[in-house]
């Protein structure tokens, strides 16, 4: 009997962090990510500096990264919540301050809802540090419609 054929899906990461380091502590999320089993990184967007979105604390550093993985959706999710917790992220409460914080937004065409995930990330389409970004490394998935409605939310760059 014939081994299945890989199936690489396409998914696209959200990294952000705004407590320490933050730009150092993204960019150390993109090598992980890189070296997850299963996934080869494809791009990744200039970082940029975002205010807090229905939270407190000081800025945010914001990135979008593509890769193309073997892994599934749910075994994406808990590689990113590993790197999460090996970066110190804590979860006081909803929307506290993050070391870093990895939300996969897409997953090739899927849609997922789950108790644990939802994907499309269900509110990508209303921020610009996530829009922005990601229009850089992948301009087919973001409409220029999305990209005025966001135009308002504040999204500094401050390179790669």
């Amino acid at each position: 009997m014939p081994l299945a054929e890989t199936q690489w899906v396409q998914a696209y990461i959200g990294l952000g962090a705004n407590l320490g380091d933050a730009a150092a502590a993204v960019r150390a999320a993109v090598e992980s990510i890189a070296n997850l089993p299963g996934t080869l990184a494809q791009s990744k967007s200039p970082l940029y500096r975002s205010a807090p979105v229905d939270a407190g604390g000081p800025d945010y550093v914001n990135a979008v990264m593509g890769v193309r993985t073997i892994l599934s959706a749910s075994e994406l999710l808990a590689q990113l919540q590993r790197i999460e917790q090996g970066a110190g992220r804590e979860r006081p409460y909803v929307n506290a301050p993050r070391t870093l914080d990895l939300d996969l937004l897409l997953f090739g065409d899927q849609a997922i809802s789950t108790p644990t995930l939802t994907v499309p990330h269900p509110r990508m389409r209303e921020r610009a540090f996530v829009l922005v970004p990601l229009a850089d490394i992948a301009p087919w998935l973001v409409q220029a419609q999305e990209l005025h409605a966001v135009a308002n939310q504040r999204l500094t760059p401050i390179g790669a």
